[in-house]
């Protein structure tokens, strides 16, 4: 077959990183005819270096990418506590002349096997300019759910008929993308931001629509409503080529520390489906309040656990939350001492590994996209507590589109109001532990439906065939 070249631009943050490649990855385990590079920007301006993200590291994930690092740009002069999608958005289209000269002067001028597609994820659509400057297809990588996608595409349509942003007293959202109305207190947050963060989400739809395809880390099985939504309507073709796993765990997330293994270890010693696991994503973390009332949650809950408890940044940093020292310093007195026997607390967890175990059984989670995609492959229902991005609505979707979700709370946000008793957490938890009824059957059903997807003559596998197709054309 013919050779072709794609390149591929992920935003910052080890979570898009590791979805595009798991992208990059599943495309040339189906074609290898394709020559894949991605263009790597080490660090954001508004947090720590990333470690992990070097090329060295990347290298022995797949030797079949090509990784270029991206010098670094000046910062642009925004706050980004005001809207941080707005400055991320800002801050990726400053690398616009970098894309373009990696593409011509290390990509094209080093093979004359043509470059067929620049695949663009979430932050970066103005690199859809890029494309059309150099005479080259443009796509998207959407690495988050298929409705949300529905609402960001549906925002220009709304602009033009109300021209404001949301408000928390909205009556519902009728949206064709989600099967029931959705109440204005779950839309993700910068959809309410109105210092330039619902500008920038309705730009970014409105951008999406120039491009060639549009691809989607979901399946149909599990959105087939949002799925259906697209056809018509003047929105590029959408392939659901989910779900994209990092299934073997190639440490890009976080290192296999002495941690890890005690973490392993002590799930072995835990009987079959057993514990609660508790995990809230590379930048959810609590303040001491609310940590202690987890910890009595869990207490009274009376069920096994482990809990991952991350460090937040100094006040008024734009920083990744790090690990105690020492976890005494912010848990209830006594907490690690009464709990010794039936729960374990750590500081970053290798979550896949962890949902993979036998005796997990139940998954208190910030529903991030790539965590409920993870929960499902390993048939591990959530109790939803989301805390920014997208995450309040991927609940609701979840546990009242889905009905494959235990409601903790749905609206929860980082605020300093916000505090979620440990009566709640405990209920939610045995609700979650103690019921073996309708959501983990569905839930079931769903592991078996992403597993299969992405086998040969699965929905999702027939849709990447489409998108190569479409591709090489």
């Amino acid at each position: 077959m013919k050779k072709a070249q794609l390149v591929l631009v992920p935003s910052p943050g080890i979570g898009h990183l590791v979805s595009a490649i798991e992208f990059a990855k599943r495309l040339l385990d189906q074609d290898d005819s394709f020559l894949i590079t991605v263009l790597v920007i080490i660090r954001a301006p508004f947090g720590p270096d990333t470690d992990t993200s070097n090329q060295s590291v990347l290298t022995t994930i797949d030797t079949r990418i090509q990784y270029i690092t991206l010098p670094k740009v000046t910062p642009p002069d925004l706050d980004p506590f005001r809207s941080p999608e707005n400055y991320v958005t800002s801050f990726m289209e400053a690398h616009k002349p970098l894309v373009k000269d990696a593409v011509v002067n290390h990509v094209m001028s080093k093979s004359s096997v043509p470059v067929v597609g620049l695949v663009v994820d979430l932050f970066c659509a103005s690199m859809i300019d890029v494309a059309n400057e150099l005479g080259i297809s443009s796509y998207v990588y959407f690495a988050s759910s298929a409705a949300f996608l529905g609402l960001l595409l549906y925002l220009p349509t709304r602009q033009e008929q109300v021209g404001i942003e949301f408000k928390e007293t909205d009556p519902d959202l009728i949206v064709s993308c989600f099967a029931n109305p959705v109440p204005a207190r779950v839309l993700p947050s910068v959809l309410l931001n109105k210092d330039g963060g619902y500008t920038c989400f309705e730009n970014l739809g409105r951008r999406f629509r120039e491009a060639k395809g549009i691809v989607v880390n979901s399946y149909v099985e599990l959105e087939s409503h949002a799925v259906s939504s697209f056809l018509g309507g003047g929105t590029p073709p959408v392939y659901t080529v989910g779900p994209l796993l990092n299934v073997n765990g190639h440490g890009l997330t976080g290192s296999k520390s002495d941690g890890h293994g005690k973490i392993m270890e002590w799930l072995d010693d835990q009987p079959e489906k057993s514990v609660v696991f508790l995990c809230f994503g590379s930048i959810g973390r609590f303040r001491e309040a609310q940590v202690k009332e987890i910890a009595l949650g869990l207490e009274q809950s009376g069920h096994r656990f482990l809990w991952s408890v991350r460090k937040p940044p100094p006040e008024g940093h734009f920083a990744l939350p790090s690990d105690y020292s020492n976890f005494e310093e912010v848990l209830p007195d006594g907490f690690l001492e009464r709990t010794k026997n039936v729960g374990m607390v750590c500081g970053w967890a290798p979550q896949m590994q962890v949902l993979a175990h036998k005796a997990i059984k139940g998954f208190v989670s910030h529903c991030g996209w790539n965590s409920i995609l993870e929960s499902l492959w390993h048939g591990v229902p959530i109790v939803t507590w989301p805390m920014h991005a997208e995450q309040q609505i991927n609940a609701f979707q979840m546990v009242e589109d889905l009905g494959i979700a235990v409601e903790m709370t749905l609206d929860y946000r980082m605020r300093s109001d916000n505090l979620v008793l440990a009566d709640k957490i405990a209920r939610s938890v045995k609700c979650a532990m103690e019921e073996d009824g309708e959501v983990r059957n569905k839930v079931k059903a769903m592991s078996e439906a992403s597993r299969k997807a992405v086998m040969e003559g699965g929905s999702s596998f027939a849709a990447l065939g489409d998108l190569i197709k479409d591709m090489l054309s």
